[in-house]
C-alpha cells in the first residue's frame, strides 16, 4: 500500500512541475535575455571606465561586433539546417536559447576583467587596469 501511495505521489508531483512546449521555450529566452541585459550593462560599464581611451573603444566596439556574428555562427553550426523545429523538434528554441546564455556567460566572464582589473605583478596587461 505504502508503494502505491508513493507512486500516486511522485505522479501528482510530475503533473504539477509539468510545463507545456511553449512555457519552457518562453523561460529559456527569458533567462537569455537577462544574461544579455548583464551583457549589455558590462559592455557600457566598460565604455564608461575607458571613456578617455578611443583607441581602446573602437577596439571593444569592433571586437563586440565580431564576437556577435562569430556567437552567431556557432550557433548556426550546432543547428545547421533551414527547418529548425522539423530536424531539432520542439524543444529547437529551449536548445537555442541556452546555447546563447552559455556563450553570453562567457563573453560576460572575458569583458568583466576590464572592469575588476588584473593582479599586480601580471606583465600582459595591455589595456586591462592594475587592480
Amino acid at each position: 500500500m505504502r508503494i502505491i501511495l508513493t507512486l500516486i505521489c511522485l505522479v501528482l508531483i510530475q503533473t504539477i512541475n509539468a510545463q507545456t512546449q511553449s512555457e519552457m521555450n518562453e523561460e529559456a529566452y527569458n533567462q537569455y535575455t537577462m544574461v544579455d541585459k548583464k551583457l549589455n550593462e558590462v559592455y557600457q560599464n566598460i565604455r564608461k571606465e575607458y571613456k578617455n581611451d578611443t583607441l581602446f573603444l573602437n577596439n571593444l566596439k569592433k571586437a563586440q561586433r565580431i564576437w556577435i556574428t562569430y556567437r552567431d555562427a556557432e550557433l548556426e553550426m550546432k543547428y545547421p539546417k533551414t527547418d529548425k523545429i522539423f530536424n531539432y523538434g520542439s524543444v529547437y528554441p529551449v536548445c537555442k536559447f541556452l546555447f546563447l546564455k552559455n556563450m553570453t556567460e562567457e563573453r560576460i566572464k572575458t569583458l568583466e576583467v576590464w572592469l575588476n582589473g588584473i593582479e599586480e605583478g601580471e606583465v600582459c596587461l595591455g589595456s586591462v587596469k592594475m587592480k
